[in-house]
């Protein structure tokens, strides 16, 4: 893109063929919007329903599924049996996309939003007349005229101003509006904050006018690039989606061995054909957790639900998981890690020591805060108690320039009357405040007689009287003092007349000022975020703050924050453009925090982490946030100070604006990924000793042991009723003494793999024995042996043994050392599963449905025995690998009070 800020406004007119006193002409206009196209941002194609319930058959444990649906379908059609197993199966199979598809649903409005930013209507010169036109109808040469309160309609070129501010802290993340001047920059590659030149699509007039010609418009503005980012910027798969893939993969090989492995056996055995379609749509029910993808969600809504009452506002679920296994927080500093407003730090007066704002004021400090009230031309407004715009509750606003809102803020907190203060010195006469200038004057008269000449601006350009090489000297230092802790420094300095010029000329009075003294703005650090940032070190995650404002700005506020250390270097906008995305990436590392930095930089910086597969969260709340906002793993805007536009490209809102916030909110997200594993491990059991008794039943000649309704019973009912009460499983404080989790970390670390074996094998012993028992040996006082006694029997030690197992997997330690209080739902639904498979082999019509049969007192007894047998395996290897447990590991579980939980065995 030409660089317009440095061309002369001469120049600019001259490239662009446009006139600053006539405008362009229609035929002109009409030329140039067939040429540019209409002033508006592109916007993304969306996915329409049907293309996002075919892509969930990218998970292959719905394909899994569906073919199971269909041989069921088809065995039903043949056999002529009932169509319940089939309806079933295809009911499960639309729940699961339902839910995945509800989730991806919510659309992206960030565009437009971003369209939204622009006023609907501005004013431009045609044919020599001022005219109001739709924003989108402007094209490249357009004059454009701005007032206070217009929002810019495109990127413009500056030709004459006056007094003019823009705020453009949504665009470069600085909080106080940009001044403006029609002077080019004599600078090859200034970064957007100091294009002072250029106003730019979507920013607000705060001041002054200003006439301009437009550069570009649509996608060619910065806005339009930024939209550009967020167009093509594709949303990587969070963890959680990658590890339930994996999952899904895992299930998938399982299945389609086993289902080759039984049918090879079967045909070589000389079984019929359609048995064995028969045992593999049993198996195929058997491999597929059916509940788990509504189990997950409904952890994640449950968490969700939690974060709401926290402040946090969830747009996209799985971002709840992803951001308990940050590594990293991008934040940015402007109204996340500050307050965004001004606010008076330090005062100094000659003759006294510098003194704190909070700090009682002598008479000759109230002195000099009243006279940079009166040099202010804030005013103090009415309002609602508790509306948007009251001053933190109170019934009045301050409006005005920020600098000045934050003088008078500071008056107000002293118990200084403005009104009365106002009244006393009446204004008679202001010199205001220019870009060449950089002060402005106020004249009052004054109670005893004459004029009091107030002068405020900054400290190099204010006229003092001499007053000795010791006074200037002791300024200076203590000038430069303040601008190295990074202040924004007002200079004050007065003179009484006794006469004004007769010619109105109120200029001349501003020479041989009385030095009055010095204030030194900042915007503050908010009181919570040092905290929150300690917290989050010691869970491992690292703050990066990255930011638009000022090297020197966003270091104190840094150093302040205890983001970098006394030596640690800030790294602007520029180094980092000169930097290749390989040296950035191999040296990310080094750096903790970003300085005027434009969009695409952090991008990069977001990307470079994730190079080194950390799980990167990226808080902000300006329109520049939100291209690094889609691009990180989590994004995470400001509810209250952030734009439309980054609240639409992220994942999650902060309703309070506050960053310890985000803390909690990981804590939760850990817990999430708690839950979820234990939730594997649950159902995971209870599906591989599934396939092993269907396995071992068929090579041991035995027939099918399990039908695929008794499998959808024990897996929708028996596993997935208990199995929703994980979702409720609450963390500790523990949580956060841990390190993340790595991205790459699997959900079966920890050893659970080996666990989940173990009780696997104990499931599918005793389920193959109360088969084989059932089938195949008459008890005293049993029912006589057969195939349907045999299905009837495995079933209900198998949903027994599932059912018991859920308090099994609530915690590595034994279950009899784990109270229930905290889930009481996991125990009444586990008792009310019980008490219907119970009823289903009592009641003959009620089990008849499901193939399920009435058994004598003996059977139910063997059925209780077996069905506690994996839990009492369960607490012995829980005994045992506690006492193996090396000395080194819990002297390292101790050192990091690291708790068990983390492996939910």
């Amino acid at each position: 893109m030409k660089p317009w800020y440095s061309t002369p406004a001469k120049t600019a007119l001259e490239e662009l063929n446009a006139n600053p006193d006539t405008g362009l002409t229609e035929s002109e206009v009409r030329a140039r919007y067939e040429q540019y196209g209409p002033n508006e941002y592109a916007k993304p194609e969306q996915d329409g329903i049907v293309k996002m319930v075919l892509t969930q058959f990218k998970d292959l444990a719905n394909v899994i599924l569906l073919l199971a649906g269909f041989l069921s379908l088809a065995l039903a059609i043949r056999e002529g049996h009932g169509y319940l197993e089939p309806i079933v199966i295809f009911a499960i199979i639309v729940m699961n996309i339902a839910l995945a598809v509800s989730q991806e649903r919510g659309a992206e409005k960030a565009l437009e939003a971003l369209q939204s930013l622009s006023n609907p209507t501005c004013y431009v010169l045609r044919d020599g007349s001022r005219v109001e036109i739709e924003t989108a109808s402007a094209v490249p040469g357009d004059i454009l005229i701005l007032r206070t309160g217009d929002f810019v309609a495109a990127d413009a070129r500056i030709v004459s101003s006056t007094g003019l501010f823009v705020d453009e802290s949504s665009l470069t993340g600085e909080s106080e509006p940009a001044e403006k001047s029609s002077a080019p920059i004599d600078e090859d590659e200034a970064p957007l904050g100091d294009q002072t030149s250029m106003v730019f699509a979507g920013c607000l007039v705060t001041a002054g006018n200003a006439i301009a010609v437009i550069t570009a418009t649509g996608m060619d503005t910065e806005m339009g690039r930024i939209a550009g980012f967020l167009n093509n910027s594709q949303k990587i798969q969070t963890p959680l989606q990658k590890r339930l893939n994996r999952v899904s993969r895992m299930i998938t090989i399982v299945a389609i061995v086993s289902a080759i492995v039984l049918v090879v056996v079967g045909l070589r055995q000389g079984e019929e054909f359609w048995m064995l379609m028969l045992a593999a749509v049993s198996l195929a029910v058997a491999a597929v957790p059916e509940t788990l993808q509504l189990i997950v969600t409904l952890s994640l809504t449950h968490s969700v639900r939690k974060m709401v009452d926290q402040h946090a506002l969830v747009r996209k679920l799985p971002a709840v998981e992803t951001l308990g296994n940050t590594s990293i927080i991008c934040s940015d500093k402007t109204g996340t890690l500050t307050q965004n407003r001004m606010t008076v730090q330090r005062l100094w007066i000659p003759g006294a020591d510098p003194f704190a704002a909070e700090d009682p004021l002598s008479d000759e400090q109230a002195r000099f805060l009243e006279r940079l009230a009166l040099a202010s031309n804030a005013t103090i407004e009415p309002v609602e108690p508790g509306s948007e715009d009251a001053e933190e509750g109170k019934p009045y606003r301050i409006v005005g320039d920020a600098t000045e809102s934050a003088i008078i803020r500071l008056l107000i907190e002293k118990g200084i009357d403005l009104s009365e203060l106002r009244r006393a010195w009446p204004r008679i006469g202001e010199v205001p405040f220019s870009s060449d200038r950089k002060m402005m004057s106020s004249i009052h008269e004054c109670p005893s007689g004459g004029y009091l000449v107030i002068t405020k601006g900054a400290f190099d350009r204010l006229p003092f009287a001499d007053d000795g090489a010791e006074a200037a000297a002791k300024r200076t230092a203590m000038h430069d003092a303040f601008a190295d802790d990074a202040l924004r420094l007002i200079a004050l300095g007065s003179a009484h007349v006794e006469k004004l010029p007769e010619d109105g000329s109120f200029e001349e009075l501003e020479r041989n000022l009385t030095f009055g003294g010095l204030i030194g703005l900042i915007d503050p650090p908010r009181p919570e975020a040092a905290e929150a940032i300690a917290v989050a070190k010691r869970a491992g995650i690292r703050t990066i703050m990255i930011t638009g404002d000022h090297a020197a700005t966003a270091g104190a506020i840094a150093h302040e924050l205890g983001l970098i250390g006394a030596n640690d270097k800030v790294v602007t906008g520029r180094e980092l453009s000169a930097m290749s995305d390989e040296t950035l990436t191999e040296n990310i590392g080094d750096y903790s925090v970003y300085a005027r930095v434009s969009p695409e930089d952090k991008i990069r910086i977001v990307e470079a982490w994730q190079e080194h597969d950390e799980v990167v969260a990226m808080t902000g709340d300006g329109v520049n946030d939100a291209p690094a906002l889609k691009a990180a793993d989590v994004g995470v805007a400001m509810g209250q100070a952030g734009t439309e536009v980054a609240k639409s490209a992220s994942d999650i809102v902060l309703t309070d604006d506050n960053f310890a916030t985000i803390v909690a909110a990981v804590k939760e997200g850990r817990n999430v990924f708690d839950n979820i594993r234990k939730t594997l491990y649950f159902l995971l059991v209870c599906n591989m000793s599934e396939i092993a008794i269907i396995l071992g039943a068929q090579l041991a000649g035995w027939g099918i042991a399990l039908t695929p309704v008794m499998l959808l019973l024990i897996n929708v009912l028996g596993d997935g009723i208990p199995g929703l009460s994980l979702a409720r499983e609450e963390g500790d404080d523990r949580l956060m003494c841990r390190k993340p989790i790595a991205r790459d970390e699997s959900f079966f670390s920890g050893g659970l793999t080996k666990v989940i074996v173990q009780q696997a094998l104990a499931f599918a012993v005793v389920g193959l024995v109360a088969y084989y028992l059932g089938s195949f040996v008459h008890l005293p006082g049993g029912t006589a042996p057969s195939q349907e006694v045999g299905q009837t029997m495995a079933f209900l030690v198998i949903a027994f043994t599932s059912i018991l197992h859920i308090f099994t997997v609530r915690t590595r330690r034994s279950v009899f050392r784990r109270t229930i209080r905290d889930n009481m739902t996991m125990l009444y639904s586990a008792l009310a599963m019980i008490a219907l498979f119970t009823l289903m082999a009592l009641i003959p019509p009620f089990g008849a449905i499901f193939g399920i049969l009435p058994i004598g007192p003996v059977d139910w007894l063997v059925v209780i025995v077996l069905s506690v047998v994996p839990t009492i395996v369960a607490e012995l290897f829980k005994l045992w690998d506690n006492r193996c447990e090396s000395a080194a590991y819990r002297r390292r579980v101790v050192k990091h009070d690291i708790d068990d939980e983390r492996f939910c065995l």
